[in-house]
């Protein structure tokens, strides 16, 4: 009789919590969609599945969107608040969030990054011709050369993926190149059901289809992976060969974000959960948050779901955010994500604004349309009367009678700059100047305007408002120039990169380092014009774009390079490699420098600096890190087992005594002391590198210490042998308040570095030392 009713336990604990299972719902409660993580272990016997667990214990068939069993284990539901309140208090339930909506973060680079044609990463890893690079995106426009697959092998046999059909895309749209497509909308169209807070799918100029229709997951999957040997430009800009960094790489596309609406936690999550079942090797993810704030890891999709990945082998590559030059913007914050912000390249669009009084004021532009020739208009501001609308160009702020026949000054923000070109043109504008603000410092970035446009840096800017206001009849024109390679100083981070420190753990640096994201060309849908704009005709087989998102499919294909040159190497030893090897210095030899201030930048703006593949492939020494540290790094931050189990699925039991978070084995070092402190403050950091260069290889320690901070390291020499593969070794940093000058963003730069005879590896670690407030 015993075991009897222990057999019914199960069932009886199912019966006693669904007996206050809410049954109806209040009309006047608003229904959302809710991401349940849920303990899977705890499954009752007698459900065939967790699906079938879910939909008779939690939530109705027809309200659950998505179960997810590989990278997180649980469901996304549509259910009203009570509803989901209820639920949280179900025993196998750890954690329960709301769904959230993302935003994108919007071929000379690869020859920028260091790949040669003849010799290195390139061809030691066959252009990562085994590799699958999985692109969470906006989907594909397939039919580009950009994916072809002439002269690709087979398919790799562990692929298990599918090419998911729908409009426009049919099994053939796949092929030995582009080897999977999916698309996931089920949280997007939940957000737009009754009530719903976002317009649902406009179907006549999206796709219900991994199709894109917005050209942005076109574009970030050929920089990462695009095919080579054919001739590329954008109406005559940065014309040359295309390519993308890995250009045999396959490509598997996963269509999460819709034209004109974002990307949704539940959708990316599912995908996640597809991309590794599949079996990619790297996921690139060039999406963050678009409400400006870092949520805990354990409150945070992507972060989870990328964990899942990584601890299952996959590199995550993502962008860092676009809300730069603010210090602490920078977004995807995970350790275990290479979180990846945007650097100029050595080619440049120049453009002059010609004034009246035979001033040329420098911007840029990609403006491939009828030019002005020299002709001289007369030049308007709409925003000195103060009106903010008509200050950006905002839609239907501008008068015809006053800008018609006239070259219009817009400032920059709120609204997109090539739509502010529209609302000129459209209200008989013959040309647009757009106007950085202080925020935007010199940062500029070229756009495929529809009319002769030319964007100017604050200071250019300031100068021909200034002009316009104190001429009676001010005049200008707009000389555009083409394409001019060879730009010095290169790379400069962009103004509008990310920057550190990290919001959430700043003993952990980020963003990682900086790639290629400025004036970066690559493929483009055929669904619409190179501005993005529903109303531009234009068709194009190439668009150059700028942002992170353009910077994170570059590491990307990188990681496929190097994946394929090293397959035992870890997602964390491949990043080790990348930021161990980066550049600090641009192509004059000198420190990098800040689009935004023109000053010396920092690792807060560049992490550990931009990468450079050519050394990227030996580094000598790599910085490597298990699932166990990632998890001890989890317990460190003050997460109990059961947070920590939201993140990692596995129970985990934290150790006794409080580990501390900045010896998780990264890259790079940052010490965080209190302003409460008077004497001296010191830290020890633990580190341990692993040999993957020579054998018998010997390293000395470099330090450069930050101003006001004394570094040592013991031991100060390593020597490997074939059977010492393995040291640690102790940083120990020493800050006195007294002496210590920290900059604007309250922190102080030094490294550490190490070399082997004849200085063949170099192996830098950036260190950051700053004071923060007692909590």
């Amino acid at each position: 009789m015993a075991a009897l009713l222990s057999g019914f336990f199960p069932l009886l604990i199912l019966l006693s919590f669904s007996s206050h299972f809410p049954e109806s719902f209040s009309a006047e409660e608003t229904v959302k969609t809710f991401i349940f993580r849920v303990d899977s272990q705890l499954k009752p016997s007698i459900f065939p599945t967790h699906y079938h667990w879910y939909t008779s214990e939690f939530a109705d068939p027809t309200r659950i969107l998505h179960t997810y069993d590989t990278v997180f284990h649980g469901f996304s539901a549509t259910l009203t608040e009570t509803h989901a309140a209820f639920l949280a208090n179900h025993p196998s339930v750890l954690a329960v969030f709301e769904d959230r909506r993302r935003e994108l973060h919007t071929t000379r680079s690869p020859q920028f990054l260091g790949l040669r044609n003849q010799h290195g990463l390139w061809s030691d890893s066959d252009y990562g011709s085994d590799v699958i690079i999985g692109v969470f995106d906006t989907g594909v426009w397939p039919e580009r050369r950009s994916f072809s697959d002439a002269n690709l092998g087979p398919v790799p046999a562990r692929w298990k993926g599918v090419c998911q059909t729908g409009a426009r895309f049919v099994a053939k749209s796949c092929n030995r190149k582009l080897i999977g497509a999916r698309f996931f909308s089920k949280g997007h169209e939940a957000a737009a059901g009754p009530g719903g807070l976002i317009a649902g799918i406009n179907q006549t100029v999206e796709f219900m289809s991994p199709r894109d229709a917005d050209g942005h997951g076109t574009h970030t999957a050929s920089t990462a992976a695009g095919r080579h040997a054919f001739r590329a430009s954008m109406g005559g800009y940065a014309a040359g060969i295309a390519k993308g960094v890995a250009p045999k790489a396959r490509l598997a596309v996963y269509k999460v974000c819709w034209k004109n609406s974002g990307c949704f936690d539940s959708d990316i999550l599912a995908a996640f959960d597809a991309a590794v079942n599949d079996g990619v090797d790297v996921i690139s993810i060039s999406v963050g948050g678009g409400d400006g704030i870092s949520s805990p890891y354990y409150l945070d999709p992507i972060a989870i779901g990328a964990y899942g990945a990584v601890s299952r082998g996959v590199f995550v590559s993502c962008s860092a955010g676009n809300d730069g030059p603010n210090i602490m913007s920078v977004t995807n914050l995970a350790p275990w994500l290479v979180t990846v912000g945007a650097g100029t390249i050595d080619r440049n669009f120049p453009a002059d604004v010609v004034l009246g009084d035979g001033r040329r004021l420098n911007g840029v532009s990609l403006y491939t349309g009828v030019q002005l020739k020299g002709k001289m208009y007369p030049v308007v501001y709409p925003g000195k009367s103060g009106e903010l609308p008509a200050s950006l160009c905002m839609e239907n702020s501008l008068d015809p009678n006053v800008v018609k026949g006239k070259i219009v000054i817009c400032d920059r923000g709120s609204n997109p700059r090539v739509a502010k070109g529209m609302v000129v043109k459209e209200a008989g504008g013959v040309g647009m100047i757009l106007a950085n603000g202080a925020s935007n410092g010199e940062g500029l970035v070229g756009d495929a305007h529809l009319l002769p446009a030319c964007a100017l840096g604050s200071d250019e800017g300031d100068a021909v408002k200034k002009y316009v206001s104190s001429s009676p009849n001010p005049t200008a024109t707009i000389d555009v120039k083409g394409t001019v390679i060879g730009i010095k100083p290169a790379p400069v981070v962009a103004s509008f990169s990310a920057r550190g420190p990290n919001g959430l753990n700043p003993e952990i640096l980020k963003p990682d380092l900086i790639a290629p994201g400025v004036n970066i060309l690559a493929a483009w849908t055929d669904a619409v014009g190179p501005t993005g704009l529903d109303s531009d005709p234009r068709k194009t087989e190439f668009n150059i774009l700028s942002g992170t998102s353009m910077a994170c499919p570059h590491v990307s294909g990188a990681a496929a390079l190097l994946k394929s040159a090293h397959p035992d190497w870890s997602p964390a030893a491949i990043r080790s490699a990348m930021m161990t090897t980066a550049s600090i210095t641009d192509n004059t030899n000198q420190p990098m420098i800040d689009e935004a201030t023109g000053k010396p930048t920092t690792p807060y703006d560049y992490g550990a600096g931009h990468l450079n593949l050519d050394r990227a492939m030996d580094p000598g020494l790599i910085y490597d890190i298990t699932n166990s540290d990632y998890e001890t790094f989890l317990c460190a931050i003050g997460y109990n087992p059961k947070l920590v189990q939201v993140v990692t699925r596995s129970p985990v039991v934290c150790p006794m005594k409080r580990p501390l978070p900045e010896n998780l084995n990264y890259p790079s070092i940052a010490a965080l002391f209190s302003t409460a402190s008077r004497s001296p403050s010191s830290k020890t950091f633990t580190r341990t590198v692993t040999n993957v260069g020579q054998a018998n290889a010997v390293y000395v320690a470099k330090i450069e210490a930050p101003r006001g901070v004394t570094v040592t390291v013991k031991p100060m020499k390593l020597v490997f042998t074939p059977v010492i593969k393995k040291i640690s070794f102790f940083v120990t940093i020493t800050a006195d308040s007294k002496h210590l000058v920290l900059d604007d963003a309250g922190a102080v730069f030094g490294s550490l570095t190490w070399t082997d005879e004849n200085n063949k590896h170099v192996v830098r670690s950036p260190i950051v030392v700053t004071q923060l407030d007692p909590l």
